[in-house]
């Protein structure tokens, strides 16, 4: 290494300790794959505890030596310098927890709190101090909140804060956030949707250009992945925001919205003779074929075929429970579990397929390349599904990514996930190469936190729970912007901030609050219910005489059968007693207005 680097450079180690010599200041520590390096501590440096967001700075710069303790996993920042074989010197620790098997980021409020924080930052960075008028509301924000010059305003963009809104509501029961939820659903509604009679079908459009009190509607993509075509994950994420505030009101209106999209989906972009869904279809004749779709013609790939459960799908039948949304989830992940896994050529499933599954490995940017978050998080929604419907197939393909993807999609060195890597290697390669930089994404951390997370919650294993562990742990200390709020794009793989192009804003095509809430929602419903065996309170504000037999469904995920019930309701804060315990069913009062129900949900003791 020291012939072979010789230069100085600045790193990151996250590893446990594994002694500490305090005479000569000396600190081993063991990466996750086992490699151990000696850090120096003699240069004094800085150490701080992790903090969530709106948290003060947390020194411990006088503690080091006493938390120093075998076993406790840390991050040490410092630079390295090809010397004497190799020498680190520490310029900043990071402790994840008081004590050394104390985790910070599984504190019972810990991702309640930093949800509140995600949605008062984007309320703020949208709507300023006024009110809640989506009129303001634009796809780019900076890093610091402010509006870029942009007036597009992006269906999905608006969808995915509308869900980041709604999931902040279910946890906190502030009103404030489901009055953007439910504003930000109208405004989709009113400008977005398009209502076909005739085809009895919804489609949404891309979004629309604002020009002072005109509008020009945007109905093709504008993306260039998508450009001038009408792309199925559009349509999915259209449904994200207004599906997840239908599980807080009840409002029929939305789900009839969603049944209509699906029947577009249904009617355009399902392939009834090979099965799957296509990614694609032109905006004049509704065809997956037509030559104007160019290399996106009868195409299918996971945003098409997967996409469907976690953005919105799963939490339809949450709300509902009706068998027709259990068949579609079904369909999908019969389809997943066929069609994607490729280990005979590839630790990595394949993502991108021709109509007949043939696979597509020379697609625009993707080529033959893994985007290493999907692969994570198609055992995340296995094993959600495997909850409604175990069958062998998914619980072995999600055990089999969780077991793979540590040693070719991590940073073993380092910690966190990456974004893009070859799927093959070549020649003499040792490793699967990065297509364009080892950068990481936040929704990358988060498909391995909520994979590893319900692995470990459903199935048991340290080994799981060691993962969901350190992905928390890297995500919590580099991607919480704590001088402007929010979380950012990317890092670089030290845990640096990249702060360039799109990459440097917190409101773009690709980013919305929808990943970050997503994660503050289910790292707490998985960390509190499953791994942890705590109490959860959950928030809901439904007219009773809009729900089928005024029945209001609070089950928070698709956990396993008999491993969460109701300890207690109120409703309008006063103590309700009508509800089912294990069916997490609640028979709301027979009253006119809508009421605000508290549900108090308790893990069942194995």
């Amino acid at each position: 290494m020291a012939d072979a680097v010789g230069f100085s450079f600045s790193d990151t180690i996250a590893g446990y300790v594994v002694r500490f010599d305090s005479q000569s200041r000396l600190l081993r520590l063991k990466t996750s794959d086992d490699r151990e390096f000696d850090v120096s501590l003699a240069g004094d440096p800085s150490a701080e505890l992790v903090r969530n967001l709106d948290e003060p700075y947390i020194d411990a710069s006088g503690h080091i030596d006493e938390m120093l303790s075998p076993g406790r996993f840390l991050f040490a920042y410092g630079i390295h310098y090809p010397e004497h074989g190799g020498r680190f010197d520490a310029k900043r620790l990071v402790f994840l927890g008081r004590g050394a098997e104390d985790y910070r980021f599984e504190e019972p409020s810990w991702w309640v709190k930093q949800i509140e924080s995600l949605a008062d930052f984007y309320k703020r960075a949208q709507f300023g101090d006024g009110p809640v008028d989506f009129t303001e509301y634009r796809t780019e924000i900076r890093l610091g909140g402010d509006k870029t010059a942009s007036h597009v305003q992006e269906t999905d963009t608006i969808s995915r804060l509308v869900y980041g809104m709604a999931s902040a509501y279910l946890l906190t029961g502030k009103d404030e956030y489901l009055e953007v939820a439910e504003r930000g659903t109208e405004y989709l509604r009113k400008h977005m949707r398009v209502v076909d009679s005739e085809e009895d079908v919804v489609f949404w459009y891309h979004g629309i250009s604002v020009d002072g009190d005109s509008e020009r509607k945007l109905f093709t993509s504008e993306f260039s992945d998508d450009y001038d075509a009408i792309p199925m994950y559009e349509q999915i994420y259209a449904l994200a925001g207004p599906i997840q505030t239908y599980r807080v009101t009840g409002d029929v209106r939305i789900k009839n919205d969603a049944d209509a999209t699906i029947r577009l989906f249904d009617k355009f972009f399902l392939d009834r003779e090979q099965g799957g869904y296509y990614s694609h279809i032109d905006p004049i004749l509704f065809s997956p074929d037509h030559e104007s779709l160019g290399e996106n013609a009868e195409r299918k790939n996971w945003n098409s075929v997967g996409d469907h459960a976690p953005a919105y799908l799963i939490n339809l039948y949450l709300a509902t429970g009706e068998q027709k949304y259990a068949d579609f989830l079904e369909y999908t992940f019969d389809t997943i579990a066929d069609k994607f896994p490729d280990y005979k050529n590839s630790p990595f499933v394949q993502e991108r397929f021709f109509r007949d599954w043939s696979h597509d490995t020379a697609h625009s940017w993707q080529q033959n390349r893994a985007v290493v978050g999907h692969n994570l998080k198609i055992a995340w929604n296995l094993m959600r599904m495997n909850s409604l419907k175990p069958k062998p197939a998914y619980e072995e393909l999600a055990r089999k990514i969780g077991q793979i993807m540590p040693a070719v999609g991590s940073d073993r060195q380092r910690g966190g996930w990456y974004d893009v890597v070859e799927r093959i290697k070549q020649g003499d390669q040792e490793t699967y190469r990065f297509a364009w930089h080892d950068r990481k994404a936040w929704w990358q951390q988060e498909q391995a936190i909520l994979a590893y997370l319900i692995l470990n919650g459903t199935v048991g294993g340290e080994d799981f729970l060691r993962e969901a562990r350190q992905a928390q742990a890297f995500y919590n200390t580099f991607f919480l912007d704590h001088d402007e709020g929010a979380v950012y794009f990317n890092v670089l793989a030290s845990g640096t901030p990249y702060l360039l192009g799109t990459e440097r804003l917190k409101g773009s095509h690709s980013m919305s609050m929808y990943h970050s809430a997503e994660l503050c929602y289910l790292s707490a419903v998985y960390n509190n219910l499953l791994v942890n065996g705590r109490e959860m309170d959950f928030h809901f504000k439904p007219e009773p005489t809009g729900l089928p037999d005024r029945i209001l469904r609070v089950s928070p995920d698709l956990l396993p059968a008999g491993s969460v019930q109701i300890a207690s309701v109120e409703i309008d804060e006063k103590p309700y007693r009508d509800f089912d315990a294990d069916a997490l069913t609640v028979k709301l009062p027979d009253v006119q207005g809508r009421v605000k129900v508290k549900v108090r949900l308790r893990p069942v003791t194995k």
